[in-house]
This record gives C-alpha cells, sequence and structure tokens, in this order.
C-alpha cells in the first residue's frame, strides 16, 4: 500500500480522492521540518501547498519517495533539480487558479473604479457622504492587459462582457489569435498611452522589475488606473504612490506587494485611492478544491495507471536514464532561456533542427525543453517539459521540427530558428564529452559558450581597444570576468562578443557599456 504524508493545509477532497484509490493517507497540516524529517524515509508520496519548504536535504532523507505533489502552481519552495536527481517525479496543478484570479481581478477593477470599500467603510462609520464616492462606469473604456497568458485572456473575455475595448501586449501571444479574441495587439508604448485602465498578468523577473514605473507612467492618460494581480515588483509601488498624488493616476488596487505582508502604516496601502485584499487571487472555495482534487488524481493516474500529468520533471527523469541525451535536454532548455532574452521582436514561428543519431530519436523532447525555457520568462503561466508544446500553440506560436541529414562539424547539433516579420534568428548548440554544454553558433556567427550563469552580449566592429573598455568598465564596477567568448565575420568587419561573469550585471553598468563608441545590441542574461 502506497503511504501518502500532507504537510499543509489543503481542501479534505484531496484526501477523500488519495483514500478512496487505496492509499494510507497521513494528513498533517503545520508539520514542522525536523518532524517531517523523521518520518518522511517511510512515505512515497507528499503532498504540499507554499509552507512546507521541500529542500535537497529534505530529498535526501527520501528512501521511498515517488512522487512529490504540488496543490498550486509554483514550485519554488521545491528543489525540483535535487528531486528529478533522486528520481522523484515532481506534480503541479497549474491553471487552477485561473479563473479565481481573473474574478479577482474583475472584483478590484469595480471596486476600485466605484469606491466599494471606501464607500463601505463610510456608512459602517455612520457617515452618508454620496457626493465623495461618486465612481467612474468600465463600459466603453479601453482595458490594457500586459500578459495575454490563461488568466490575461480570462480578464479580456470578462472585460469584453462590461462593454470594454481590450488592447493587449504579448511577447508570444499572436496577432491571428489576437483578432480571434477581439484584442488589439500593441507594443508596449501605445498599450501606455492607449488605455484607461491597465492590468499586469506577467512573470516576476529581471524584464519585468518596475514594468510599469515612473517613465512608463508618464506615457499614461491623465488619471489612469493600475491593477495587479500577479506578482509583487512588477509594479514599482514608490511611483505609483507618487503619481496617486500628482493626479496621474487616479486610482489603483493591488492584491499584491512588494514585500509581503507589506508594510502596513505604508503611504500606499493607506492611500484613499488605493483598494488592497492580502493575496487573495487564488483564495476561494472552488480554486483551493479544484487544485487539491486534481492533485490527488494526478498522484493516483501516477500509482494505478502509470500516467503521468502535469509534472514539472517527468521527461527530465526519463532524460537521466539517457546518459547522452540528459545533457541536451539541458542544453535545450538553457537555450530557450537564453533566446528569450536575447529576442525582443514578437516571435511567430520557432523551427528546430536535429543533426545527428541521438538527437534524431529524442522524439520530441528537446522541442519541449526549448519551448519550456522559452516561455517560462514570457508567460505567467506555469511551464514544463509536459505541457509546454500546448502553451506555444495555444499562444499561437507555429512550432515545427526537422531532421537534418547533413553533415556538420559536430556529432550531434541542435538548431533553433526563430522568425518574426521581419527578421530571422539563430541558435545551435551541442555537448562535448559527457556533459558540457555549449551553444556554438548565434546568428550565424562561430561562437563557443557556457550558457549558464550571468552573461554579457553585445556587439561591435572588429577592432583593437572594445574589448579592454568594455572589461575595465566590469572591473570597476566589481564584476569578474569568468569566460570569453569571440565571433566575427571577418577582419575588421561585424563581431560578437558573449563575457560569462560572476554577478549580476546592474542596468548602471549596462548604462556605461551602452556609452562606448561602437558597441550595440547590449542584453545581460540570466540562465
Amino acid at each position: 500500500m502506497k503511504k501518502i504524508l500532507i504537510t499543509d493545509s489543503v481542501d479534505k477532497k484531496c484526501v477523500d480522492v488519495l483514500t478512496s484509490a487505496g492509499f494510507e493517507v497521513n494528513y498533517k497540516p503545520g508539520m514542522k521540518p525536523d518532524q517531517i524529517v523523521k518520518v518522511i524515509g517511510l512515505y512515497h508520496g507528499l503532498v504540499v501547498r507554499s509552507d512546507t519548504k521541500v529542500t535537497a536535504d529534505l530529498i535526501q532523507d527520501m528512501d521511498q519517495m515517488e512522487v512529490i505533489g504540488r496543490a498550486g502552481s509554483g514550485v519554488d519552495n521545491i528543489d525540483t533539480e535535487a528531486a528529478t536527481r533522486k528520481g522523484i517525479i515532481v506534480l503541479n496543478t497549474p491553471g487552477g487558479n485561473t479563473i479565481s484570479t481573473a474574478e479577482h481581478t474583475m472584483s478590484l477593477m469595480l471596486s476600485m473604479c466605484r469606491n466599494i470599500p471606501q464607500a463601505d467603510s463610510s456608512i459602517k462609520s455612520g457617515k452618508w457622504e454620496r457626493k465623495k464616492f461618486q465612481g467612474t462606469e468600465v463600459f466603453g473604456k479601453t482595458l490594457g492587459v500586459i500578459g495575454l497568458g490563461k488568466i490575461g485572456r480570462e480578464v479580456a473575455l470578462r472585460a469584453q462582457g462590461f462593454g470594454m475595448s481590450i488592447v493587449g501586449f504579448d511577447p508570444v501571444f499572436s496577432e491571428i489569435a489576437a483578432e480571434k479574441m477581439d484584442i488589439e495587439l500593441l507594443d508596449i508604448s501605445k498599450l501606455f498611452e492607449r488605455s484607461d485602465i491597465i492590468t499586469v498578468h506577467v512573470p516576476y523577473n529581471e524584464d519585468t522589475h518596475h514594468l510599469i514605473s515612473e517613465e512608463t507612467l508618464a506615457l499614461c492618460k491623465d488619471g489612469v488606473k493600475i491593477i495587479n494581480c500577479a506578482r509583487g515588483g512588477i509594479i514599482d509601488e514608490v511611483a505609483i504612490l507618487k503619481a496617486l498624488e500628482s493626479g496621474k493616476v487616479s486610482a489603483a488596487a493591488f492584491d499584491v506587494y512588494e514585500q509581503e505582508p507589506p508594510d502596513f502604516s505604508g503611504g500606499l496601502i493607506q492611500h484613499p485611492k488605493v483598494v488592497t485584499t492580502p493575496h487573495l487571487g487564488a483564495s476561494t472555495e472552488e480554486a483551493q478544491e479544484k487544485v487539491a482534487v486534481q492533485i490527488a488524481e494526478e498522484i493516483v493516474d501516477l500509482f494505478k495507471n502509470k500516467i503521468v500529468r502535469g509534472a514539472v520533471n517527468a521527461s527530465a527523469i526519463e532524460a537521466i536514464g539517457n546518459k547522452e541525451l540528459a545533457p541536451y535536454v539541458k542544453l535545450a532548455e538553457n537555450m530557450g532561456t537564453l533566446q528569450s532574452q536575447l529576442t525582443k521582436e514578437k516571435i511567430k514561428k520557432i523551427s528546430i533542427q536535429y543533426s545527428g543519431e541521438l538527437l534524431n530519436s529524442s522524439n520530441g523532447l528537446l522541442v519541449s525543453a526549448f519551448l519550456k525555457g522559452f516561455l517560462s520568462k514570457l508567460i505567467p503561466d506555469s511551464v514544463n517539459l509536459v505541457n509546454s508544446a500546448l502553451l506555444a500553440k495555444e499562444m499561437g506560436l507555429i512550432v515545427d521540427e526537422k531532421i537534418s541529414g547533413e553533415v556538420t562539424d559536430y556529432k550531434n547539433l541542435f538548431t533553433v530558428i526563430l522568425n518574426s516579420d521581419k527578421n530571422s534568428y539563430s541558435l545551435s548548440g551541442t555537448v562535448f564529452g559527457n556533459n558540457d554544454i555549449r551553444v556554438v553558433s548565434i546568428n550565424n556567427f562561430r561562437i563557443e559558450i557556457k550558457p549558464e550563469g550571468n552573461l554579457l552580449f553585445y556587439s561591435n566592429i572588429d577592432k583593437p581597444g572594445v574589448l579592454a573598455t568594455v572589461g575595465k568598465v566590469l572591473s570597476d564596477n566589481q564584476i569578474n570576468i569568468a569566460g570569453l567568448s569571440l565571433g566575427r565575420k571577418g577582419i575588421g568587419q561585424e563581431a560578437i562578443t558573449v563575457i560569462n561573469v560572476d554577478s549580476v550585471i546592474d542596468k548602471n553598468t549596462i548604462s556605461k557599456i551602452s556609452s562606448i563608441s561602437g558597441v550595440n545590441n547590449i542584453y545581460a542574461v540570466k540562465i
């Protein structure tokens, strides 16, 4: 009999599904780490939400563990790499909170526009202030949706039901898919200019940190309204407060914050034009029941029917069984992560080519790995090796793969070509030895890069002194160089330089490098 331990509070229907399947379930929400360590070796399955931290040390003590299930989408609290090395499947429930978060966004929008929380507080204090809380209609207004993943699309559908016009920005979502939903796709600066209300539904990363800032708010209409039900840090809270006080922003609604819990005495939380909730996007009975039942059913399918659904790392575990293919899976994912940060245009088609007997038999695994890396930094949905191809299809991204019989300089070569409306971008990689992953070509420049950690990319005309000048800027900013690769088309012609560094390259350093004569197309990449 399989034994399942549940260490976080989940809907009891999770327990019901598992016990009905004949498993022994120990429901112990609130267990302390030292208590979990003492018993974890006895269990075949573990179910958590966000409270339990499934660390590499804890995983090391999992003598019989076969599956770790997260009742929710994010797996930040689980060391997935350690679980993969141990051969443990990690499951999650992406999409379980889609409807609840979309509805919460709409609730905040209506509350913000009609001053409902403020009016409620006023009348309960014995006041009758009808004129003070005059609101605005959403009908006929333009809603700017930044990020058209599952939640962003659900928000757009509901807003259309209120008679709103929808404009959207998304680095992946296609024009054809947008047209079917009656969404007008714009570049992000135009979206800021056109929108009466803006809602964000993007992942939080280096590219989206303070996406809404003092600079971008300056592009907006006077009196714009802002909503954040996505992740704290996407909006610069200091800039929003300043804009609220000046009247540039007429109202704002927040469910997530840069620091949680936030500073309750701070000007933003206490501002009379701000509606706030304590991270309630997924907090509905239906959503919690849905993810609880879904994770239980995934575990039952795994143990009873040997069917893997919602796995974050199943294909990686499969690849581990093939010691030759495993490093290519890592290479493909890292190439996807790299390309997502190097390409700023909207990509419409991705062509993937294999050369070499090993890669020709990969059965789509490398495609899934590349798409996982490529999409993870661009969309807010939880992306894994199982669902990456489906998510790409939903976003209207065309993906094809081709087995190439072309003879190359490498025994096995993995090549990706991305096409936008105007340009084409290429990336090729291989593995040296047993697991030494390398990118060996970028846009037809022959180059050799280790695609890991922090990297600086730039192009320039091949001439003496450029590298030394860039190196001095890095040195002056205490950034140590770990590796260097150069590629050029010919003496004195266009060149590309990639520098591996030991720390994050901040915006100030990028600005200084940008001022160097002849240096262009500068990108700081983190993998």
